[in-house]
């Protein structure tokens, strides 16, 4: 399941409501996030177990700049409502799904 995520109220209910969400801070122009985009979307069709929130920095910076974010494009790993891991940059698919406890 992927979401469109503008505001923290919504990113904070989906973190509270699923047991595993990947956040994905990125941008249009961005041509390692567009890298990325196709894999995450692959992963989000094939699990009910995970949400995946995409933020657009450019459309949301308030809320990037809350999350700390420096640089696109930065996947944040939420389990259980704890982050409990982060990657930033492009990643391939199969390290994705490691890192992301998916494998």
């Amino acid at each position: 399941m992927i979401q469109y995520i503008s505001n923290k109220e919504d990113l904070e209910n989906l973190i509270k409501s699923c047991p595993k969400v990947i956040i994905d801070f990125y941008a249009d122009w961005c041509g390692p996030c567009q890298a990325v985009a196709p894999i995450l979307k692959a992963i989000g069709e094939e699990r009910n177990d995970l949400a995946i929130a995409k933020i657009n920095v450019d459309e949301a910076g308030e809320l990037a700049s809350e999350y700390g974010v420096t640089a696109i494009p930065l996947l944040l790993l939420y389990e259980n409502g704890e982050r409990t891991n982060e990657h930033m940059g492009w990643i391939a698919e199969k390290s994705l799904r490691t890192w992301a406890h998916l494998d």
